[in-house]
């Protein structure tokens, strides 16, 4: 049970501080939304993340998760220097080769991307962005693994103020396409120094191993294809909008896409205590219980939510963003509840990891990918930017549905039915927003609270139990 309640501190002390970082984008993003003078240069910005995110999942080659699980396979410092010390350089020169390739291919990479080659500043700029992030991203291996929570959230903080001032000052000088890119750079490089100062002791290129390198591939390569399908899943649909309907829909769906990234302070408060609490107890004996319980509780946590932002997604938008932006309302819910099904994906597909067997989860998510493109391309013709959604959260539930299967007939995972039965009511309520409320943030909110006592009651047991045991750990 220990264990269990240092999963739950985690998670409450890195949803506090993802709230105090989230805030930022809320306050400055109506600001920033307002300075352009039409939603396209929003669209090209947010694809200029597609691009970034699309390269960093090869710059990287799953070899983040390799070294966090390779981290706790033994308790020795120079063993685990050595283990960031590879991982890091590695990283560098893959991340370089990624820059490379870019500039090489600007026109063909650029044309596929933002649907013309007169955008290949936007292309460097990204470039420079898979350079540092993804260097950036090892370099907090250290502050993560010795959970110094405090540290990495300041860190964060502080990189996204930095970007925010950045992009304020080059906007208000008419620097509308290249402002927000240019942000991202300056943030990154803020990011990469800061933990490179607090960490370079752990990084000694002395201390990197050819032997340790094939023992994380081992680990990473198999899941490389999977980053590679979970940016089909997060990413392809601003391309596909783009080439079907438009730059302007592209900003509009991204405005509805950025005020629906306030699920992910749910998603950073659960990868916060996640990964140490899954590793650091994986070798228990209710390993297999916990972790079930885990997904369920995570579940009901999203589908409250989602429930709330139903009903709050068309005014909450009307008051953040301009009349041109307004649509993007249409999409909250739907990418809202995306990343929280993610995160149960990742709860439960971590016991693929876990036994050292990553292949099947690359499958799953394959299956998920094709679903997404599928009805991307049947839905954004017919639906718009709200046919991009609905294949975004198919995508993702049909790689939830399948996992679960899987890891049910491998007796990695158990799964009640009540729990059944709290997923559909959360496909009812999408469902009953959609044809009937919309706009009316009372009936909204009455349906959200509905579902909250519905919740209640069915996991009444559990909610008494749960918070007797941790009055009794922390009070007695």
């Amino acid at each position: 049970m220990n264990k269990f309640k240092l999963f739950i501190d985690n998670f409450l002390i890195y949803g506090v501080g993802g709230i105090i970082n989230k805030l930022i984008p809320f306050f400055m993003l109506p600001i920033v939304t307002r300075l352009m003078p039409d939603s396209s240069y929003f669209g090209l910005s947010d694809l200029t993340n597609t691009l970034v995110a699309f390269g960093s999942a090869f710059a990287i080659m799953g070899m983040y998760d390799a070294a966090f699980r390779t981290f706790f396979d033994r308790n020795d410092e120079q063993f685990q220097k050595s283990v960031c010390s590879t991982t890091l350089f590695f990283v560098l020169g893959t991340s370089s080769i990624v820059f490379f390739i870019l500039v090489l291919f600007d026109n063909f990479i650029t044309a596929f991307f933002f649907g013309s080659s007169e955008y290949r500043i936007l292309l460097y700029f990204a470039a420079v962005s898979i350079l540092i992030g993804s260097t950036n991203s090892i370099l907090t291996i250290p502050t993560r693994v010795q959970n110094k929570r405090i540290v990495f959230l300041s860190v964060n903080f502080i990189s996204s103020i930095i970007s925010y001032s950045v992009s304020i000052f080059l906007l208000i000088h008419g620097y509308y396409l290249t402002a927000l890119p240019i942000a991202a750079v300056c943030s990154a490089v803020s990011t990469g120094v800061s933990f490179y100062i607090l960490n370079k002791k752990w990084f000694k290129f002395s201390l990197f191993k050819f032997s340790l390198l094939k023992q994380m591939l081992v680990i990473a390569l198999p899941m490389m294809p999977g980053f590679f399908i979970y940016w089909v899943l997060g990413s392809c649909d601003r391309i596909m909008i783009v080439h079907f309907i438009g730059e302007d829909a592209a900003g509009v769906y991204a405005a509805g896409a950025k005020l629906a990234a306030a699920s992910q302070l749910i998603y950073m408060a659960f990868a916060g205590g996640w990964q140490y609490f899954a590793f650091s107890t994986m070798h228990e004996e209710n390993q297999v219980k916990n972790n079930s319980l885990v997904f369920e509780y995570l579940g009901i946590i999203s589908f409250i939510a989602t429930s709330f932002v139903c009903a709050l997604s068309y005014d909450v938008i009307s008051i953040f963003y301009p009349l041109n932006y307004q649509y993007g309302y249409i999409v909250v819910p739907y990418l809202f509840l995306a990343p929280l099904l993610l995160m149960l994906y990742q709860v439960i597909g971590n016991q693929f990891l876990v036994i050292k067997k990553t292949w099947p989860g690359v499958f799953i998510v394959f299956c998920g990918a094709i679903i997404n493109l599928l009805c991307n391309y049947y839905l954004i013709p017919v639906l718009g930017i709200e046919g991009a959604g609905i294949a975004t959260i198919m995508g993702y539930a049909t790689s939830v549905c399948i996992c679960s299967g899987v890891l049910i007939k491998m007796k990695l995972l158990e799964i009640s039915n009540k729990f059944l039965f709290a997923a559909f009511l959360i496909i009812a309520n999408i469902l009953v927003w959609r044809i009937f409320v919309q706009t009316d943030i009372w009936l909204g909110l009455l349906l959200s609270l509905i579902m909250v006592i519905l919740y209640l009651c069915i996991y009444r047991k559990n909610i008494v139990e749960n918070f007797s045991k941790y009055y009794e750990n922390n009070f007695k």
